[in-house]
């Protein structure tokens, strides 16, 4: 049990992950990814009529849902049955927010950033709202996220997972080291 309490060296982890994208040829070229569940939770909930949801999604999308649920569960029943501790910023980023200010840093996500209490304020706004339309957005306009294009749309030679997930890297670098410098300062 002490074994998984810690993180698992690259050579398992790597190996189970690169196995995912054979097994889902196997299964019918199915696709990976974590962000079409938004679409199938939709569809399963919405009244029909929406065109974009009116999809049979038990069989396009139940097995994506299923391992939705493994995720959420595996989260839980690691924090909770097995008691893996929630890791902690490391010592440079916590030097790197604090040269812009941020200090009041406990867990993995800074207060002063993400909380009920700043939403209601510009910086709340930008950061929480904007972010997570800019994160929703981006993720229809690619066509996945990033698990689904690093994954399998690369491993399957797509062109449009190498041009995602090159925005997707030069997206990171940019919003670090210009724009979220100038949006905290």
């Amino acid at each position: 049990m002490e074994s998984l309490r810690g993180p698992w060296p690259w050579y398992v982890v790597g190996p189970l992950v690169g196995a995912m994208v054979p097994l889902l040829l196997l299964l019918g070229n199915r696709t990976f990814g974590v962000s079409s569940n938004l679409r199938h939770l939709c569809a399963m909930t919405l009244p029909s009529g929406i065109e974009y949801f009116s999809y049979n999604w038990k069989r396009d999308g139940g097995w994506n849902i299923a391992f939705l649920a493994g995720i959420l569960s595996g989260g839980l029943l690691s924090a909770y049955a097995i008691g893996v501790p929630i890791p902690d910023i490391s010592e440079s980023t916590r030097t790197a927010l604090a040269t812009l200010g941020i200090t009041d840093i406990v867990g993995l996500v800074p207060a002063s950033l993400i909380s009920w209490e700043t939403l209601p304020t510009s910086r709340g706004l930008l950061l929480i709202v904007g972010g997570g339309f800019a994160i929703g957005f981006g993720t229809a306009w690619a066509g996945g996220c990033t698990s689904g294009h690093a994954i399998s749309g690369l491993a399957d030679l797509q062109p449009a997972s190498l041009i995602a997930v090159i925005g997707f890297f030069a997206g990171g670098l940019i919003a670090t080291w210009i724009l979220l410098p100038r949006l905290l300062t």
